[in-house]
């Protein structure tokens, strides 16, 4: 009952200031709890959480029109999208650019037979190699000036399904041809998407890959005097995805030139495998089977070899 009385007290509008009006029920509330508890818990635990339901039902409602709760949802969303306006709008811009003129480098190619489009299965990519077959004999330069364009464009913008035109370029230009056209596309997409996340990557990958940037960075730190053995050995393996590398190099200060050569000499064994697989289509089931243990196992061996001056040098310090 003291406790009673003591609550009571409490509501005393006159004597009790507002602000110290909520402190002093909270008290109350807390004394009850203490001597009542198992009942208290057991009667009060459903009613606070229907309550609580309800009120953050009506937030809700009366929140969506609310200017308030507008420009706290806006807020968030600024704060999630890592890009801001001006950012959004230059990448865009280079965007369009690209598409225009690969609109216009289409605009001039002689119509082909059939309907085309990017191949994203291994039965799309025959139906194409079957499509475009006669027409790249036919029409040679214009064929390639179309696969180079559409190939750089989605390297540069980071699209999926490079590895289908890879494929596609073994099974329409053979072996050594397949490999030049990779690489160079390769390269070309590669650089194009380093300057691009120079200009406007790094919010990007910094919301993408906080964990695996800041590990990257480390790496790169401590081999700075053997940089492009270590850029080697990424390119030639597969330990990181080629997209991070392209996007984190300038973000990590990896000079274009180390990134260049890396890119040039590291993407060889890789355009190789693909290149041969594309000349037996009719092998492959799916893109998984271009990676078997025997075609990683070379590709670790190369890289391993790419890298070993740097082991050496470090032994031969210790020593």
């Amino acid at each position: 009952m003291a406790s009673w009385k003591s609550c009571q007290s409490l509501f005393n509008f006159d004597k009790t200031p507002f602000l110290g009006f909520r402190l002093r029920v909270l008290r109350c509330l807390h004394h009850l709890l203490i001597r009542f508890e198992p009942v208290v818990l057991l009667m009060a635990a459903p009613r606070i959480l229907v309550a609580e339901s309800e009120r953050l039902m009506r937030d809700v409602e009366m929140g969506e029109d609310s200017p308030t709760s507008k420009k706290h949802v806006g807020s968030k969303l600024e704060r999630t999208f890592p890009l801001t306006r001006w950012e959004f709008s230059m990448a865009l811009g280079v965007f369009l650019v690209f598409s225009i003129g690969l609109f216009f480098i289409y605009q001039t190619m002689p119509a082909a037979d059939g309907k085309l489009k990017l191949p994203r299965s291994i039965s799309d990519l025959r139906i194409l190699k079957d499509h475009l077959g006669a027409y790249a004999s036919i029409n040679p330069t214009k064929f390639i000036v179309g696969y180079c364009s559409t190939y750089i464009f989605m390297q540069t913008f980071m699209i999926p399904g490079t590895i289908f035109m890879s494929l596609l370029a073994g099974a329409l230009f053979g072996v050594i041809k397949g490999i030049f056209l990779v690489v160079f596309n390769s390269t070309a997409g590669a650089s194009s998407c380093f300057f691009l996340s120079k200009l406007i990557g790094r919010p990007i990958v910094y919301w993408l890959w906080p964990g695996k940037l800041k590990l990257f960075q480390t790496e790169v730190a401590k081999r700075r005097d053997k940089l492009l053995n270590y850029m080697l050995f990424l390119r030639i393996t597969p330990t990181l995805p080629n997209l991070f590398i392209n996007l984190a190099s300038p973000i990590v200060d990896v000079p274009y030139h180390v990134f260049f050569l890396a890119t040039v000499v590291g993407l060889v064994p890789a355009a190789y495998v693909t290149v041969r697989a594309g000349l037996a289509l009719g092998d492959l089931h799916s893109v998984k089977d271009l990676y078997d243990f025997k075609t990683l196992s070379v590709l670790f061996l190369i890289g391993f070899i790419s890298i070993l001056p740097t082991i050496l040098k470090k032994k031969r310090i210790y020593e």
